[in-house]
């Protein structure tokens, strides 16, 4: 449905085209999304030797991406599947609200990972009273918190505004920014809101887990052995690949955006996909195959059924 730009209108659904021009495969495209944070939760809620803080921000961050995978993948395999393209307008805006929050809650616990490899590495006789129980809950609490009360605002940002060009999203999911474009209205203030809250959670999020990771390996490199630091640094692999897989699509986004503007529309919205499916794929596989405690669970696990 499209109007001329002068005439505004309410808007009661929105249609999701999926990825423009790929229609024909959109199924083929929806098998390799699957979710493996079910099995996280239940091998560190399974083996108490897994219950240490790294582990339940792991939890935390488990939880965060399923919900958050939970949001996006049944509507993008409807218009797969069925092409059931249609998405009412409050389900549109909490679908928005949902996934920005819930990435804003998956950066902090990654942080908050860091701070406990930071405390493990650079004060290690104090990594249990510094990171309690209370500790860990509040720091959990805190970036649910912040999560949700920085990123409220943008749907009703996005309800007040007057629509006047379309009701047709070239996407496969509810995003801040095809809605912007959607409008006729100012959007100076939503903009700048929605990029400052993005550093506010992502961007000084990255900030700080950079200035851990830079005291760390000053520590690090201040062992009396080699073995020694390799040892430590091997702490840190699983949260190394985490933060690369988290933020790379954020980068990759960014610049998509920036600097792509004659790029194909398919690719955006790979590069969309990347940010929001990928990073909850890929990290249960990066846990699993790197933490050896987690990947003989299940082992121990089969055998002793067995038995």
């Amino acid at each position: 449905m499209s109007l001329p730009n002068n005439t505004s209108f309410h808007l009661s659904t929105f249609l999701l085209l999926g990825i423009p021009g790929m229609e024909a495969i959109h199924t083929w495209i929806s098998m390799p999304f699957c979710l493996g944070n079910f099995s996280i939760l239940f091998i560190i809620r399974t083996d108490s030797n897994l219950h240490e803080p790294m582990y339940f921000f792991l939890c935390m961050l488990s939880v965060a991406d399923l919900i958050l995978s939970t949001t996006a993948m049944p509507k993008i395999l409807s218009i797969f599947w069925f092409h059931d393209r249609e998405i009412y307008f409050e389900a549109c805006l909490v679908q928005v609200f949902l996934i920005h929050s819930l990435c804003s809650m998956a950066s902090g616990f990654i942080l908050a990972m860091a701070f406990d490899r930071y405390v493990a590495i650079c004060n290690p006789l104090r990594h249990s009273i510094i990171l309690a129980h209370r500790v860990i809950q509040n720091l959990g609490l805190v970036t649910i918190f912040c999560g949700v009360v920085l990123y409220t605002p943008q749907p009703f940002m996005l309800w007040w505004l007057s629509y006047c060009r379309a009701n047709v999203i070239p996407h496969n999911y509810c995003e801040f920014t095809p809605l912007i474009k959607l409008a006729c209205a100012e959007t100076r203030i939503c903009r700048t809101y929605s990029l400052t809250a993005a550093f506010f959670t992502g961007g000084l999020d990255l900030i700080l887990i950079l200035c851990s990771y830079v005291v760390i390996l000053f520590t690090v490199f201040h062992l009396p052995s080699e073995a020694a630091q390799l040892k430590t640094m091997g702490t840190c692999g699983s949260h190394v690949c985490l933060i690369l897989v988290a933020y790379t699509p954020v980068f990759l986004s960014f610049l998509t955006h920036r600097f792509g503007h004659h790029m194909a529309p398919h690719i955006h919205i790979f590069v969309a996909k990347i940010f929001v499916l990928i990073p909850p794929m890929v990290n249960p596989m990066t846990y699993g195959i790197r933490t050896k405690r987690i990947r003989e669970c299940p082992l121990q696990l089969l055998t002793s059924h067995k038995l």
